[in-house]
């Protein structure tokens, strides 16, 4: 192993059990292991980019603002949606099978509904079926597909080239 990648659950996509924030992992982290360390979750701007240096991090994985980015691959009406999210427009779900981060749509609901109900792995294995994060990350349906994106979406308002993150976070 080469380095270790320290996500905090406040990243999109697919997540960790416990919950931790990942400001509060990276020193626990650091202490850990001498290996590089990979901050990632929950960092969006040149100050958590920063901090996360400062809590003993080697390098950061930014990935909500770089999905957001003009050149992503993403579905225009995904990144579009996505900008227009507050704080607590998204949540994690999903942790009988594999924790998830998405955004509160119809699909998100129907999720938690039959999480709050009990259901079998089995059944939420077949309420996802396949293709359900393709179908709302590149495919643009807002209502039936798997949003996956981090908390810090709720930050980011507005479409920027990664040249100009990076601009931003280098300055």
């Amino acid at each position: 192993m080469d380095a270790i990648v320290a996500e905090g659950f406040e990243a999109g996509g697919h997540n960790g059990r416990e919950e931790t924030t990942t400001f509060c992992l990276i020193p626990r982290m650091r202490e850990a292991t001498a290996l590089p360390l990979i901050a990632a979750g929950g960092i969006f701007s040149k100050v958590s980019y920063q901090a996360a240096f400062v809590l003993g991090a080697e390098a950061v994985q930014m990935g909500t603002r770089f999905a957001l980015s003009e050149e992503s691959s993403a579905h225009e009406a995904f990144k579009q949606k996505c900008r227009s999210l507050n704080e607590g427009d998204t949540k994690l779900l999903l942790k009988v099978i594999a924790p998830t981060r998405l955004v509160n749509n119809d699909f998100a609901i129907n999720v938690q509904a039959c999480e709050n109900r009990g259901s079998s792995v089995e059944e939420l294995k077949n309420l996802l079926g396949k293709g359900r994060a393709r179908k709302g990350i590149f495919e643009g349906d807002l209502t039936e597909g798997e949003l996956e994106i981090g908390q810090t979406a709720g930050t980011i308002r507005q479409a920027e080239t990664v040249a100009d993150i990076f601009k931003d976070l280098i300055s």
